[in-house]
């Protein structure tokens, strides 16, 4: 695929966000940025990478990858207003006023040898179980009746003085050594926020930023099941719900005694129930809830175990709102798996996580808003607008990619010939590409399905007092 200017898709999509900019009380962009902008998001459609050289290859050595890298790092762009601005815009074209969050993270695999590249450190790798060196995201999603889109992330990089500390401590305890003998942990450094304070910083930021938005529930994993994320979400958003996980060997109070969660739901077995995955088909699961002291709060929490069919073992899901019905919950817990698809979309087609070397701290953080831009792009496609409008299945990030990409060869071809009458020639090839590459149904959108009922339920009312 090649291009010799930028998309009309993206040169009309950083209009967009230029007009947010101003709504936003921030800087405009200039014409010059407003044309980098256009031909980076262009760039990063074609070439599905974050490297100035394959933008230059595309465009047949029109772009000069020297002048993109020179602008993408001397810049005086507001990367991070950008982003607000580009989320605004899409809440306003398809009407957004609320929603639910979801927190994840994922990471990206880096050479073992990377010095300049910011935030590498040792991560497992899921796929082997081993080590490799790599960077690590936690990405904040909104879920809304109609799309799904990533309105923030941040990156994660554990404190090194307490990965030192933790490594020796685990050769002293196999040396059998007493506590009293061994090293006291470091005081905890600012500069290295830990997992659960960078979910409570993604959550204030957007809570600042679109205060406009209501949101009705908030879905984390069980890294985020503590007591100290799920209280400060729940009130920071009024008294939302939270919905996490809670690990087998927590404690709850049964009578007068403490047993784990696991021991409570084997003797209170689970009753099979229909439940609607994401709105969408019914599936069989088997579940049982109730609300309980739970130890490592401190209070009573609604506690779910949950198997679905097929499963040989329970999951156990906490919530913070007690008058929430067990099915809304359990119902609502199925829309992280938003998540994996939106961050699978951003991986396999959206640039960053293919190529993007760029380094230090700002060369990072930029790669990634530049990718997280591109998602919104392809959300204001005219194609996939048409149907979510339409209350229509949403179409998928590859299928309207490739779209774009056919158009960007149609669009160069145009350029060359428009001094000549063949514009009957141009008609035809446009509609080839519609044809050639049809648009596929997107599970990751909501449009079109039933989103569920995340409200309170009022004859459960005494049940908030804990």
């Amino acid at each position: 695929m090649f291009y010799f200017k930028p998309l009309a898709l993206s040169t009309g999509f950083i209009e967009q966000i230029n007009a947010s900019l101003l709504k936003t009380g921030s800087k405009k962009l200039s014409f010059a940025q407003c044309t980098w902008l256009s031909i980076c998001i262009t760039g990063v459609i074609i070439t599905n990478s974050v490297c100035w050289k394959r933008f230059e290859r595309a465009g047949f050595g029109k772009f000069s990858a020297n002048t993109i890298s020179k602008m993408f790092k001397r810049g005086k762009i507001c990367w991070e207003n950008l982003l607000r601005a580009s989320v605004l815009n899409v809440f306003e074209k398809y009407d957004i006023t609320e929603g639910v969050l979801a927190l994840d993270g994922t990471d990206k695999k880096r050479s073992k040898n990377t010095t300049k590249i910011s935030n590498v450190h040792k991560i497992k790798d899921k796929s082997s179980g081993g080590f490799i060196q790599g960077q690590e995201l936690t990405i904040l999603i909104l879920i809304t009746e109609k799309i799904t889109i990533p309105v923030g992330f941040e990156f994660y990089q554990p404190d090194p003085e307490y990965i030192k500390w933790k490594k020796n401590d685990r050769l002293l305890r196999k040396k059998k050594c007493s506590k009293t003998n061994r090293p006291k942990p470091p005081k905890h450094n600012q500069k290295y926020p830990r997992p659960i304070e960078v979910g409570i910083n993604l959550l204030k930021i957007f809570e600042k930023n679109h205060p406009q938005i209501k949101i009705k529930a908030i879905l984390a994993d069980a890294l985020y099941g503590a007591n100290t994320f799920v209280s400060r979400a729940s009130i920071m958003f009024g008294g939302t719900q939270v919905i996490s996980q809670v690990r087998k060997n927590q404690k709850i109070r049964a009578g007068t005694k403490l047993i784990s969660v696991e021991q409570y739901f084997i003797r209170n077995s689970g009753v099979s129930k229909h439940l609607k995955i994401r709105g969408g088909k019914e599936q069989i699961v088997s579940m049982h809830g109730a609300r309980l002291y739970l130890k490592a709060h401190g209070c009573k929490r609604f506690i779910i175990a949950l198997k679905y069919e097929g499963e040989t073992e329970y999951r156990y899901l906490l919530a913070s709102e007690m008058t929430w019905r067990l099915t809304d919950i359990a119902a609502a817990y199925t829309l992280r798996w938003l998540v994996e698809v939106i961050i699978q979309d951003w991986k396999g087609y959206e640039g960053w996580c293919q190529l993007a070397k760029q380094p230090g701290v700002d060369g990072s953080c930029r790669g990634v808003i530049l990718s997280l831009l591109v998602d919104h792009c392809l959300l204001l496609h005219p194609d996939q607008m048409a149907l979510i409008n339409s209350k229509l299945p949403a179409s998928t990030v590859g299928s309207l990619r490739d779209r774009a990409r056919a158009n960007a060869v149609v669009e160069t071809i145009e350029c060359l010939m428009s001094d000549k009458n063949m514009s009957h020639l141009i008609e035809e090839l446009r509609a080839c590409i519609n044809e050639a590459i049809p648009l596929r149904r997107s599970s990751k959108h909501m449009n079109g399905r039933d989103l569920g009922r995340l409200e309170p339920t009022a004859s459960l009312k005494y049940r908030k007092v804990a």
